[in-house]
């Protein structure tokens, strides 16, 4: 057990009030003592910024610092399930090339706090789309191997034996490819069901959906895929162009790894961007690795069939067009706001407009 009258504390001794109700310190304090985890109070305990879902609360303890994770305020369904998952990934992940965040310790049993949580390995690194520090900012050739890094992020991902790793059981990559038309084009029409959603006002969405089934990669490799693979889930050294972590593995599966290098190349910034989205701020910079560098580096890192990226870029611009079009239909309905709906259904629009160039 802990020293004591050890309270959790922010710097002046207080819980910041962002962190009040998000952890319970009294149980967590009790939970990893039992992990043999060092004993200490609770300093500096802050509410980190970053993903739109789960929370993140970073804390010192015994002079070791640690970021938990667990899942949002208001749950959803999948919630508890989602955190778990993504600390089996972290865990089958230590040891391996891949940047990410170490996982110190999970705790999935939902009786513990109320929720799945794990504890994590703080990440000294910065990410992208929330601006970028004076070397990246000022250097063009900075910026250029930024791309190459992500690039080689998800090769040494995709070369990672899902099964020697212990994920063998964590997706069904059976007919993967052959389930996503059908899946999203399901999910997009799931939204009728939302009061007031007038029905997706998008150009081409079925020329794209049927191209996208009638030029579908007869062969591919299983493997892991993270499965929302853009700038704005990585964090990048301070002093280089080199990716620190990878982070939010919510959608990680197992599935065709070649899906997150489509998912890059519809959301990079640069050459063919579409001028919003998570890379919207990093446009007027220049000097990005262009979609076809991009690939080439891709192609030096793994030795995974190529050939047909372009089917790979344009199911990215489709999934996550219609993804994005979710909220829309939501804000219709009242139950998000209406200028973010507005918003994303613009970056939607954009994405099928970009999906129609490959055809």
């Amino acid at each position: 057990m802990s020293d004591e009258g050890a309270a959790p504390a922010g710097t002046d001794g207080t819980v910041p009030a962002l962190a009040e109700g998000l952890v319970d310190f009294d149980v967590l304090d009790v939970w990893m003592d039992a992990q043999g985890l060092p004993s200490g109070p609770f300093v500096d305990v802050q509410q980190l910024a970053g993903g739109t879902q789960n929370i993140l609360v970073r804390f010192s303890r015994a002079e070791r610092e640690y970021v938990l994770r667990r899942p949002p305020r208001h749950l959803r369904k999948a919630s508890n399930n989602v955190l778990r998952r993504e600390a089996q990934v972290l865990a089958a992940l230590a040891g391996s090339a891949v940047p990410h965040p170490g996982l110190i310790a999970a705790c999935p049993d939902e009786d513990v706090m109320g929720v799945v949580f794990y504890l994590m390995e703080p990440i000294d690194g910065f990410n992208p789309t929330s601006g970028l520090p004076p070397l990246h900012a000022g250097g063009a050739e900075v910026r250029h191997a930024m791309g190459l890094s992500m690039v080689d992020a998800i090769a040494e991902l995709g070369a990672v034996d899902h099964v020697a790793v212990g994920l063998a059981d964590f997706g069904k990559p059976e007919s993967f490819l052959e389930r996503q038309v059908p899946r999203w084009k399901g999910e997009l029409a799931s939204f009728a069901e939302l009061d007031g959603y007038p029905g997706p006002a998008i150009p081409r969405l079925d020329e794209i959906g049927d191209w996208l089934d009638a030029n579908r990669p007869s062969t591919w490799i299983p493997g892991i895929m993270h499965g929302d693979y853009h700038l704005g889930n990585v964090l990048y050294d301070q002093n280089g162009p080199d990716i620190v972590a990878v982070v939010d593995w919510e959608m990680c599966t197992i599935g065709d790894p070649l899906v997150d290098l489509g998912w890059m190349l519809a959301t990079w910034p640069g050459e063919g961007a579409i001028g919003m989205g998570p890379a919207m701020g990093l446009n007027s910079y220049g000097g990005f690795a262009t979609p076809a560098e991009l690939v080439a580096r891709y192609g030096e890192r793994s030795t995974r069939d190529l050939t047909s990226i372009d089917w790979y870029t344009v199911f990215a611009c489709f999934k996550l067009g219609i993804i994005l079009e979710g909220t829309h239909a939501r804000a219709w309905a009242g139950k998000a706001d209406k200028g973010v709906g507005d918003m994303l259904h613009a970056v939607t629009l954009a994405l099928f407009a970009k999906a129609a160039t490959f055809l």
